[in-house]
């Protein structure tokens, strides 16, 4: 994981509401983009943003994708700012 390919990644209102959305489980890329105002391929440019970053990944069924929050990646970037926080004396 980069932090700098998360941190852009986080950078972007769009992508910060997938992750939000997906925080309440899994979701096909249709059922994401139903969300919001944007084409499918905006959406899925966000989606392959996300992924390259390792804040998503995706489940292949049948013919469909799943996408699904990484919990352990936002995790670890949570411990390293509030290690950096905690610097701060």
């Amino acid at each position: 994981m980069s932090y700098g390919t998360t941190f852009k990644a986080l950078s972007d209102p769009v992508r910060r509401q997938i992750l939000t959305l997906l925080k309440q489980g899994r979701m096909s890329a249709g059922e994401i983009a139903s969300r919001f105002d944007m084409t499918q391929a905006t959406v899925s440019y966000h989606l392959k943003t996300l992924r390259e970053a390792d804040l998503i990944y995706e489940e292949k069924e049948k013919n469909y994708i799943y996408y699904a929050l990484n919990a352990s990646v936002i995790e670890e970037v949570m411990l390293w700012l509030a290690d950096l926080k905690g610097g701060e004396q």
